[in-house]
């Protein structure tokens, strides 16, 4: 035990002394921070004021074109041809020309520009343009269009989770769910990447500068590996720590700068005593009176935010980034013990990263359905749980399921390790000689 801890110190301070290390540990932070905090303040920017000269040969269009406080509409009574000689492109972002034909074939309006227009704007003008157009089509066929936006009903669910007791707990972010979802498996994918591939060089650069004839005359091949898988995994488990700490730190600190830009307006519930839906004043009358505002969008931003289990998701991350790790490492560090240089190592890298990069492909079809057979599978293999469980987590999972995935990985790390362990005490003193498939089961087969 005192060896592999001689050999865990030295893998472990060499490298949290690189500049790499240092490199990462700092930019790691920033980036996660502004992630949190850039959407917050991006939300409450105005956007630039959008000018549209409007050209209308139908004299239908004109003054009826609603503005917002983005989009406004200048009015040109000249041809076409005049229009496009008088354009200022600083004075108008875009020429929106109308021509006679447009009333039967509407396909034939044309937006002019120096630049590519916003997509939001070309939205907006064309939803404007949609709704004239409607408007005037039920004008002729004598249809009250009041009746029609009376009966126009936009519906927005708010999602709201059940807890075990059948309780309704706060409002939940499907959106937010996928997104860290994502984001949590694909970091650990990238992370079990990165270190294990530094096991695997660090053993072919050993190995192939000869020090690991000296060092095995000291210790044992498996307390050589294991020490250094375990030395490479808390230099991980620090860096991450590092992140969550001084991410904390800088978020706190824009937080106390701005606390008006993180102040949730939280919207209020309207209750009605029967089935009957309430008319559009009385039901502005009701949420003025429970003291509820339209909510906008800095505040959805910041209620996603909090509705965040950040506790649970970091503690799921630790562990599934270190047993997922371990239980690869193990496969890396064999693999650098049998090859003499890294361009040997391709032929072997492949089964071993397969479930990987599946998991990476199926966390799509996961994220659809979460609770499915098809994601309980592949969140309690071993090979695909580290990156399949954390896709799941921000979902909800069941405890049990998440007990049963942890002690399965568990278990997986040891037969990657038993594994490991017997190529590596062949492998490591063997050089020039290619090695094969074929060498590698005999390599297995060896008793101790």
């Amino acid at each position: 035990m005192k060896k592999i801890l001689i050999i865990f110190q030295r893998e472990y301070i060499s490298r949290v002394k690189k500049k790499s290390f240092i490199v990462m540990t700092i930019l790691g932070p920033i980036l996660l921070a502004a992630l949190l905090i850039v959407p917050v303040f991006l939300a409450q920017i105005t956007t630039e004021k959008n000018v549209i000269a409007v050209v209308d040969e139908t004299k239908l269009f004109v003054d009826n074109l609603q503005e917002t406080d983005n989009i406004s509409f200048v009015y040109f009574d000249t041809s076409i041809g005049a229009a496009k000689d008088d354009f200022n492109p600083n004075k108008y972002n875009a020429l929106l020309y109308i021509p006679l034909s447009a009333i039967n074939t509407p396909q034939t309006m044309r937006l002019f520009s120096d630049k590519y227009p916003s997509l939001n704007v070309k939205i907006y003008i064309e939803n404007q343009l949609k709704n004239e157009f409607e408007s005037l089509k039920l004008k002729a066929s004598g249809i009250d269009e009041n009746v029609l936006k009376s009966i126009e009903t936009k519906v927005n669910l708010t999602t709201v989770k059940f807890t075990e007791d059948g309780e309704t707990e706060q409002r939940s972010y499907p959106e937010i769910a996928t997104v860290l979802g994502i984001f949590s498996g694909i970091l650990i994918y990238m992370f079990i990447f990165m270190f294990g591939a530094q096991v695997m060089r660090g053993v072919i650069e050993e190995k192939t500068s000869r020090i690991v004839e000296v060092i095995v005359s000291s210790v044992k091949p498996f307390q050589l590996m294991l020490g250094k898988i375990v030395g490479v995994a808390f230099v991980g488990l620090t860096q991450f720590l590092l992140w969550i700490v001084l991410t904390l730190f800088l978020v706190t600190i824009v937080q106390v700068s701005f606390p008006e830009k993180f102040e949730i307006q939280r919207p209020g519930i309207v209750y009605t005593a029967d089935s009957k839906m309430l008319e559009s004043e009385k039901l502005k009358e009701a949420s003025d009176a429970m003291g509820a505002p339209q909510i906008d969008q800095r505040s959805e931003i910041l209620m996603a935010i909090s509705s965040i289990n950040f506790g649970v998701i970091i503690g799921a991350f630790i562990f599934f980034f270190l047993a997922g790790y371990l239980l690869y490492a193990a496969l890396f560090a064999a693999i650098g013990s049998a090859v003499d240089n890294e361009a040997d190592t391709q032929q072997f890298m492949l089964p071993v990263t397969i479930p990987l990069i599946f998991a990476i492909i199926m966390a799509q079809v996961v994220m659809n359905n979460p609770g499915g057979s098809l994601a309980f599978w592949l969140s309690i293999i071993p090979f695909t749980s580290p990156v399949i469980m954390m896709v799941r987590i921000p979902f909800g999972v069941p405890y049990y399921e998440v007990a049963l995935s942890m002690a399965l990985l568990v278990l997986g790390f040891l037969f990657t390790t038993w594994l490991a362990a017997k190529i590596y005490r062949t492998g490591i003193l063997m050089y020039g000689k290619k090695v094969n498939y074929k060498e590698l089961w005999k390599w297995l087969s060896y008793r101790s």
